[in-house]
């Protein structure tokens, strides 16, 4: 460390007073230390920043490259000169004491938030690298970064105050844990967020890129983004919602993943048949419904079966009301089922049926309950209202007619 005594010695041999010689030469080094170390900073930024992008360039793992990317190398090579500084203080305030303490704690503090930045942008750039493998693209790797660097920091602030204090961790630890409780008020949302975190993650409640739907948030599209604090949700208007983490698992909301996993998206729709249309079929009008291709075979041996119990039962059928009968809505009930089984976009493996629902003042709810085969929400929609086009223009080859309602609105889930 000769070079930093020099300033006195020349100070000396051209005769500058002892007292004013001292700190003249205190300003001169503290400048040539300066520059030293900011010529240090650069050629180690210099080389390291060079050596990681030739070596990124050269493998074929993309981790490096996102280190690159984070700026790892820039904050590594702040080390350098920091230390160089840490190293000659010392010597340049031999005669200041009283200021070494100072400048010693400030650079070890420094020392510390530099080392903390540096693993900060590791763990960005791990994220980033972790984020491009399909087996970890839909975790929740921003809210396991985020906990491990909040104990990091926690482990800096509290390095911060013991080097700040001259107390010891373990005192300090003490003391902090008497105020636990006014702390815990204080970052209770960040608690609850990390627990919340590892719950989601825990039980694989929610995923990056499954589809959810929250009414008390509006939110209704995929999750974007999932951290300590927030689930960021797009909706399908392009609408962004952000909903606390602990919502996830303190209120209720609806997961789509297991409609996107499974092998056909649901059709649940109904129409309102007017009561007053429905009506027994007469014998005269049988072989107007076997033209019906789909009815065909089922009125034979369905008509077959009726006559037989009517017969054994001597039933009166000068009333068409005895006995037992086919009516104009069984036959469109059994239409739409054969209709939908031969429907090339439906499941066929899948639950299939069309039921009637109970009766109320809008009229005979006939519901169709099947699942198609695509689930792409475009094509699930051509394919229901290919389905339904069907079935509303059927209604008048049976007699029945569709209850026109005025102001009324009919909801429906899919």
């Amino acid at each position: 460390m000769k070079i930093f005594n020099w300033a006195e010695n020349l100070l000396h041999e051209i005769g500058v007073n002892q007292a004013i010689s001292v700190y003249l030469s205190l300003v001169i080094n503290i400048v040539l230390l300066v520059v030293l170390a900011y010529v240090l900073d650069l050629i180690f930024k210099k080389i390291l920043i060079v050596c990681l992008a030739i070596v990124a360039a050269r493998t074929r793992s993309s981790f490096d490259d996102f280190l690159v990317a984070n700026k790892t190398a820039k904050y590594i090579a702040h080390l350098v000169p920091l230390l160089f500084i840490y190293k000659t203080v010392p010597v340049i305030l031999n005669d200041f004491t009283s200021w070494e303490n100072f400048f010693e704690k400030g650079i070890k503090i420094y020392i510390i938030l530099l080392t903390l930045w540096i693993i900060r942008s590791v763990f960005n750039a791990l994220k980033d690298f972790l984020k491009e493998k399909p087996r970890f693209s839909d975790k929740p790797i921003d809210s396991y970064i985020q906990v491990v660097m909040i104990l990091l920091w926690t482990f800096g602030i509290v390095s911060f105050l013991s080097i700040l204090f001259e107390i010891s961790k373990t005192a300090f630890l003490t003391t902090f844990g008497s105020i636990s409780a006014v702390i815990i008020l204080m970052f209770r949302d960040t608690i609850l967020g990390f627990v919340a975190s590892i719950s989601v993650s825990a039980n694989d409640m929610v995923r990056i890129g499954d589809w959810i739907t929250m009414e008390k948030f509006g939110a209704d599209g995929d999750v974007i983004e999932i951290n300590l604090a927030t689930v960021k949700v797009r909706n399908f208007d392009n609408t962004t919602t952000t909903i606390p983490t602990y919502s996830l698992i303190s209120d209720s909301f609806r997961n789509w993943r297991g409609m996107t996993n499974s092998d056909g998206r649901r059709i649940k729709r109904q129409v309102l048949i007017k009561p007053s249309s429905v009506r027994f079929v007469k014998e005269n009008e049988l072989d107007y419904f076997k033209k019906i291709q789909h009815l065909t075979s089922y009125i034979e041996h369905r008509q077959s079966d009726i006559d037989k119990y009517n017969t054994n039962n001597t039933v009166d059928k000068s009333l068409i009301v005895n006995g037992r009968n086919l009516t104009n809505l069984g036959l469109f009930r059994k239409y739409v089922s054969q209709y939908i089984l031969q429907h090339p976009g439906i499941n066929k493996d899948m639950l299939m049926m069309v039921r009637y629902l109970e009766i109320t003042e809008r009229g005979i709810p006939l519901e169709v309950y099947c699942f198609s085969k695509d689930k792409n929400w475009v094509n699930y929609e051509h394919i229901m209202a290919d389905l339904f086009d069907h079935i509303i223009a059927s209604v008048r080859y049976f007699g029945l007619e569709i209850l026109e309602i005025s102001n009324v609105e009919i909801t429906s889930k899919q």
